[in-house]
Parts: structure tokens; sequence; C-alpha cells
């Protein structure tokens, strides 16, 4: 009989154990463990590479009904701009949103979006990149899984005094980032790198004159109220990629991978309807607060400008061509301006 019991208890003592390692891991028989997952970002949290992956958090932990669990670090807490694909890699981060202008020698394929074409607008912008990536499949995103990738508006000049002409931007000091050092020379004036963060100190100080950037940071940043004119040259774009840590991804249950997947495309689309409409929220701000100026250029004077960036679309593809099939990356390009975004 003492056998017995004996055997009783210790069986229930096993089962006490058996039950206490099931919610130590997060989960029971009847509720899947949570997967937590960390998203780190660059700029700050109002910006709109942020606003879109709250919205892509948001949608994640909906449509897995709470099975995934998204932690988002804006602002650099995490990993900061020029670290981030190879911190993901490494899995410092789950997820990283990274700029591809600001690496340009190593995301050529992509970085071919920030030429100026004149691309009109980010939902244009967008549709053009996730169509290059997915026909080319660049051999620098093969360490991680992509899951969206969206473009800024087109870049414009805002400055602290009107710029009506070519004659009025030479020499000027512009803040602006990437290849759009190569579009600012070609017009006379002289790029100066730094985080969109230090400029308005740097504008106060005289250091540069302007920046060189899309127009929703009017707002965001509040340049605005120090940069009281803008000429809309609507030239350059700035392409952005989603990524995860692959082997991250390759662990998820395949309900979790479809559910990444049909965002993927989704979540393109969606971040430049937001973009496109966010800028122009920003340009009503500017109006309405600070009266700002926004100078056009007549057609004479566009085709002017344009003429001069030429020479920056054959630099590129002469130097690429060696490495990637640049001249069919520009003629792809090209022809999918000529197509209506969906």
């Amino acid at each position: 009989m003492k056998k017995y019991v004996y055997l009783v208890v210790c069986f229930l003592l096993i089962c006490t154990f058996l039950n206490g390692c099931k919610k130590d891991n997060g989960g029971t028989a009847d509720k899947p463990v949570t997967i937590t997952l960390t998203y780190a970002n660059f700029p700050p949290a109002s910006t709109f590479p942020c606003v879109q992956m709250e919205r892509w958090k948001t949608e994640v932990e909906k449509r897995t009904d709470g099975k995934v669990v998204v932690k988002t670090f804006p602002g650099g807490t995490l990993l900061d701009a020029k670290d981030m694909m190879d911190g993901v890699i490494a899995g410092q981060a789950d997820i990283g949103c990274l700029c591809m202008a600001y690496q340009p020698g190593r995301f050529a394929v992509t970085n071919a979006l920030a030429l100026p074409f004149g691309i009109k607008d980010a939902k244009t912008g967008s549709k053009m990149l996730w169509d290059l990536y997915n026909k080319y499949k660049p051999a620098e995103f093969e360490q991680v899984k992509v899951l969206t990738m969206f473009t800024t508006a087109p870049s414009n000049i805002m400055s602290q005094k009107p710029i009506r002409s070519l004659a009025d931007i030479k020499g000027i000091s512009l803040r602006a980032s990437g290849g759009a050092g190569e579009i600012l020379q070609a017009w006379g004036a002289n790029m100066v790198g730094m985080p969109m963060s230090a400029t308005p100190e740097a504008l106060q100080k005289g250091v540069v004159q302007g920046l060189f950037s899309s127009l929703e940071v009017m707002k965001d940043f509040s340049y605005a109220e120090l940069c009281r004119y803008v000429t809309m040259t609507d030239t350059s774009i700035y392409p952005f990629a989603v990524v995860m840590n692959k082997a991250k991804f390759d662990a998820m249950p395949d309900d979790v991978k479809k559910v990444f997947d049909d965002l993927a495309e989704e979540q393109m689309k969606w971040t430049g309807d937001y973009m496109d409409n966010h800028v122009d929220e920003a340009i009503a701000f500017s109006k309405e607060k600070f009266q700002v100026e926004f100078i056009e250029l007549s057609d004479e004077q566009k085709a002017e400008w344009n003429k001069k960036l030429e020479p920056i679309i054959a630099k590129w593809v002469e130097d690429n061509k060696a490495k990637i099939p640049a001249q069919q990356i520009v003629d792809d390009l090209k022809q999918m301006m000529t197509e209506p975004a969906e």
C-alpha cells in the first residue's frame, strides 16, 4: 500500500513539473508559444519609415491572432542606419529597415532607383523598386529574407534663400546623402553629408543653406520654420528595404511565413500611398503655418536642369556594367516609368 501511495505521489510531482515547464516557455497544450521579434529602425518614430514599421507590426499581430509579437526600436536605439543590414544578418535584430542609398556600392541594383530619372511620386517609385528587386533578385540580399521595399517621394531643394535658377544654386551648400552629391555637383551646388537630426543646427550656424530631400521633412523635422523656400526639382528618390534574419524566418511556422509573404507587396503599396499623402500634408502645413514659397521651374528651366544630369546615368552604367546588367536595368526602369502604378 505504501509503495502504491509513493508511486502516485511521484506521478503527481512529475505532472506538476512538466506543466510548470510548459508555462515557463510561454505556452500550454491549448495555447501555442508566442513568437517575439525585434524590429530595428534608424529615423525618429514620427517619420514615414517608422510609421510603416508600426503599421506592419499591427497587421502581423492581428493576422497571426497574437501568435507573433513585434517589439519596435525606432531612432537607432537598436541598430543605426549603416549597421542595419549586417546587424540583421548577425541576429542583433530580427528585422531591420535600411536606406540603400546610404551604401551605394553595396546595393548597386536597387540603388539604380536613386538615379535622376524624374520618378514622379513614392507610389510609382515603390512599385518600380519592388518589380526591379523581384526581376533581378540581387545577390546582396541572399543572406536575408526581404519583407518589403519602398521609396521616398522625389527630392526637392529646401533653402533659406530663394533658388529660382541654376545661377542661384551655384556654390550653395545643401545637406544631402547618397548619390545626391553627383546631382548637386552637376547643378553647381555643394553636398554636405550629415544626419538629418543634425541639419537644423547646421542651418542655424550657416554650415549649410538648405537641404535636398523629400518634402515630408518640412513637417516631420520642422524645416518649414528654417527654410522658407522650396524649389521643385522632383529629381531623385531614395530606396528602402525591410529585411529579416534568414535563419529566424526559416524557423517560423508556415502560417506565419504566409502572413509575412502576403503582406510584402501590400505593405509596399501602403507605404507609397502614405508617403505621397504625407508630402501633400507637409506642403499644406508649410504654406499655411510658415508661408513657405514653392518655386516651380518653367519647362525650359526644367529641361536645362535635367540636361546637366544626363551624364550621371551614363556614368553609372559605365561604372557598374562589369558586375551587373547596368544598361538593361536602366532600360527596364525607363520602361517601368511609362507603366501606370496600380
